[in-house]
């Protein structure tokens, strides 16, 4: 009896040994699953101007918030009407963000307006420029990076050459 039981265990130990192997050897089935690699936060570019410390083109994080934006340009100057921006927004790509108040304009020229530099407000108050045209050229340098040479403003679409020769006394591209 104690050889028949021995004989019963060594065929289902051989059994069980042999479901093992088989299973450790057969193809895996299902689809694989797939790694993603991290994803990395894309980039915005805004412009900010007004009563900031230093005006200008800033790249900013995905998803960020006009308070990142105002920091990045060195934070409000004196004078700056605080209350009246919200910090909280988010921003979009190719956004203006204008801190309304009084503006330090040391970034202009006496007498020439700095047009790589300049507000669409201070580039509405040279002659033959409006509104809609200082927005175009304030868009123009957020798209295409800052004039090398004043008449490189004839590029902006709605400035030709008679606006150019209206303007080109008042206008600069350097300090």
């Amino acid at each position: 009896m104690k050889t028949l039981l021995n004989i019963v265990y060594g065929i289902l130990i051989g059994l069980l040994a042999t479901g093992v192997i088989w299973l450790a050897a057969s193809r895996p089935r299902g689809d694989p699953v797939a790694l993603l690699p991290t994803p990395t936060p894309g980039m915005l570019t805004v412009y900010v101007s007004g009563a900031v410390a230093t005006p200008g083109v800033y790249s900013l994080p995905d998803g960020s918030r006009v308070e990142a934006a105002v920091q990045a340009a060195g934070g409000f100057v004196s004078g700056a009407e605080q209350e009246s921006i919200n910090l909280a927004a988010l921003l979009e790509d190719g956004q203006q963000v204008n801190v309304p108040g009084i503006v330090d304009t040391s970034h202009v020229t006496p007498g020439r307006v700095n047009i790589n530099t300049a507000t669409a407000s201070e580039l509405d108050a040279l002659p033959g420029i409006g509104p809609t045209t200082a927005q175009a050229i304030v868009d123009y340098r957020l798209q295409h990076g800052s004039f090398q040479v004043i008449q490189d403003i004839q590029n902006v679409p709605g400035i030709g050459s008679a606006t150019y020769d209206g303007i080109k006394d008042y206008i600069t591209v350097g300090p």
